[in-house]
């Protein structure tokens, strides 16, 4: 019985506060308004509090917007640079290979052949530098047998297949090349073959013909789209084959065929006028 008189005493005094605070704030013809007016002085640093925390989470709302948009704005600027720095870094790969083929272009018999220059992009899995596959093709004019060459206009082998922006290029170490070939110094006739990308023989010379440690081997221009005259190699070693109806040679090339990167092919010869 007690609780049940204080629970009924509390009720009524939260309802007594209640009605008291509808009066005192509606304030019916202005009876409660020095009431009033105690409450509200009572209230102002309540209100200047609750002003200011509602003024500071403003500002911290509108802090954690603006690291939201730097971090954005941040992510952005990072994507720009890498582009940027991909593209500087393109345009100096492209600027080195641009010196490069002007370099080596200086060193190649351009004023007889129409040339283009190439970059090496792919080669033989194998390691056995039999082939190697460039970055020109049909969209150029390079077709299937035009010669390989290199600074120097040394011969190191012809274009095999040909695709839309690429082409393989057969060296002449390739066990499949052989290049109709001939002595510069006297002229003894023969095909140049591949052992294998172990090195370079010269074949099929007749036991009339003479050869000499030392000679200049170059091409002959029969049989194919090869022009005459391009240096392949010397000759090292002169060999007699077991029938001895024919001897060859081991031929040497200055072309160091693992560090090659750029290569030029002849599309044609240019026709000089008297």
């Amino acid at each position: 019985m007690p609780k049940k008189y204080f629970t009924s005493k509390i009720v009524k005094l939260v309802l007594v506060v209640i009605v008291c605070l509808v009066l005192i704030f509606t304030n019916p013809k202005g009876v409660f308004d020095p009431v009033r007016g105690f409450f509200l002085r009572l209230s102002i640093p309540f209100q200047r509090i609750f002003f200011d925390l509602s003024e500071k989470s403003g500002e911290l709302v509108f802090f954690l917007g603006s690291i939201s948009e730097l971090k954005t704005e941040n992510a952005e600027l990072v994507k720009e640079n890498n582009a940027l720095a991909a593209q500087l870094a393109k345009l100096e790969q492209e600027k080195k290979e641009n010196v490069t083929l002007r370099e080596q272009l200086d060193l190649l018999p351009k004023d007889k052949f129409d040339l283009v220059g190439s970059f090496v992009v792919g080669q033989d899995p194998q390691g056995s530098f039999g082939w190697v596959l460039i970055d020109k093709g049909e969209d150029v004019g390079i077709k299937s047998g035009m010669a390989a060459i290199v600074s120097g206009g040394i011969l190191v082998g012809k274009v095999d297949e040909v695709y839309a922006h690429s082409a393989k290029v057969n060296f002449l170490l390739n066990a499949t090349s052989s290049i109709n070939a001939l002595d510069l110094e006297t002229s003894a006739k023969g095909i140049v073959r591949g052992e294998y990308g172990l090195g370079l023989v010269l074949d099929m010379v007749a036991q009339t013909d003479l050869l000499n440690v030392g000679d200049s081997i170059v091409t002959s221009g029969l049989g194919s789209e090869i022009p005459k005259g391009l240096l392949i190699g010397k000759v090292k070693e002169i060999q007699v084959s077991r029938d001895k109806l024919f001897q060859g040679a081991i031929i040497t090339s200055r072309v160091k065929y693992a560090n090659l990167d750029t290569i030029f092919i002849i599309k044609n010869q240019k026709v000089i006028s008297n």
